[in-house]
C-alpha cells in the first residue's frame, strides 16, 4: 500500500532538510563568526570551525570510561566554564589521525588520559547518545564509526576536563573540542539598590546578568531577573532616565561588534517596553564594541569582563 501523501510529503521535506544541511556545511570555507582555537589545543591543519559555543557557566557531559554492557560505567556531568568547538576537515586523513593529534596536543598541554576508545568499545551508539555534542549540520556523529577520548588535569587548584570526538560524514572528518574549567557560578546578579547606588556614585553600572549566545542580539530567559531589577529601579525613580550601553570584548571585527553591541542594547530597551512598561523615552541605547574594556582582551577572564552591559546616567 503507498504511503499517504502527507507522510511522502514529510519525509520528502526532511531529505531536503539533511542535503540543505549537508551542501551548506561543506560549501563552507570560512570559520564560524568569533571562533577561536582553545588556547594550547589548536586544530588539525586544514580545518574550519563549524561550530563555536562558549558559556561562561554551563555543564556538560563526558565519559570518563567506556560502556559496559549498553550502560555508562563512570560518566561525569561538569559544571563551570563550558566552551565546544566543532571543526570539519576535508577528505584525506583518516579519523584516527585526526583524533591522535589532538590527544598529542592535549597531553603536551598537561591532560592524562581517562578514555580512548573507538565505536565498538566505547559503547557503539548508545555511547554517542550520552555525550554532549553540537547540533547538525556543525557536528555530525556517525554512530558506528567513531573515536573518543576524554582527558582530566589539575592545575593551580584548578580542575579541568577535555573531551575529543572524531566522526566522518560524506568522506569529511568533523570533530568536537569540549574544554570543562570546573568551577562555582559567579554572582552575577546586581538587584535595584546596587544599580541605583553605581548610578548615584560613579554615573554607570556594568551588568552581566543579561545573557546573549555568542554573535546573538537575541535576550535569553536567563537574562529576566536581572531586567526585573532594571524595571524595579526605573519604577522607584520616574525621574531616572538611562543609556543602555553594549560592550563586547575584541574577538571579531571592529565594525562587526560595534554592531552586535548597539543591537544587545536595543533588545534590552526593547524587553524593558515590551515586558516591563517602561516608557520609551526614559531609554536611550548605544554600542561601543571593544572600545571601553575593563579588562584585558589577551585573557579568557578579562574578555568575560568585557561582554556586559552598562546602565549610564545621562
Amino acid at each position: 500500500m503507498p504511503a499517504p501523501k502527507h507522510i511522502q510529503g514529510s519525509l520528502t521535506l526532511a531529505i531536503l532538510v539533511c542535503l540543505h544541511a549537508v551542501t551548506a556545511a561543506s560549501a563552507q570555507t570560512r570559520d564560524v563568526p568569533g571562533a577561536r582555537d582553545y588556547p594550547g589545543i589548536g586544530r588539525f591543519a586544514g580545518s574550519v570551525v563549524t561550530g563555536y559555543v562558549v558559556k561562561d557557566f554551563d555543564a556538560t557531559k563526558i565519559q570518563a570510561a567506556a560502556f559496559r554492557d549498553g550502560q555508562p560505567t563512570d560518566a561525569r556531568r561538569l559544571e563551570g566554564r563550558i566552551v565546544r568547538i566543532a571543526y570539519r576537515t576535508n577528505p584525506g586523513p583518516s579519523i584516527l589521525e585526526v583524533s591522535r593529534n589532538f590527544e598529542t596536543q592535549l597531553a603536551k598541554a598537561g591532560f592524562e588520559t581517562q578514555l580512548a576508545c573507538d565505536t565498538d568499545a566505547c559503547g557503539a551508539i548508545p555511547f554517542t547518545e550520552s555525550i554532549d555534542t553540537l547540533p547538525v549540520p556543525q557536528m555530525w556523529v556517525d554512530g558506528f564509526n567513531y573515536h573518543y577520548y576524554a582527558g582530566h588535569k589539575t592545575e593551580g587548584g584548578r580542575e579541568t576536563w577535555a573531551s575529543i570526538i572524531v566522526s566522518q560524514n560524506n568522506q569529511e572528518i568533523y570533530t568536537q573540542v569540549t574544554i570543562a574549567e570546573l568551577g562555582a557560578i559567579a554572582n552575577k546578579m546586581v538587584d535595584a539598590a546596587a544599580m541605583a547606588k553605581g548610578i548615584s556614585e560613579t554615573g554607570h553600572i556594568a551588568l552581566y546578568g543579561i545573557y546573549f549566545d555568542t554573535d546573538k542580539a537575541v535576550l535569553k530567559p536567563e537574562s529576566r531577573p536581572t531586567l526585573e531589577q532594571i524595571a524595579k529601579l526605573l519604577t522607584s525613580q520616574p525621574q531616572l532616565n538611562v543609556f543602555i550601553v553594549g560592550h563586547t570584548d575584541s574577538q571579531g571585527a571592529y565594525e562587526y561588534n560595534l554592531d552586535l553591541s548597539k543591537r544587545r542594547a536595543e533588545a534590552v530597551a526593547a524587553e524593558l517596553v515590551k515586558s516591563f512598561r517602561i516608557a520609551q523615552g526614559r531609554l536611550r541605547t548605544a554600542g561601543v564594541g571593544l572600545l571601553a574594556p575593563v579588562g584585558s582582551n589577551a585573557t579568557d577572564a578579562g574578555r568575560a569582563l568585557n561582554r556586559r552591559v552598562e546602565l549610564v546616567a545621562p
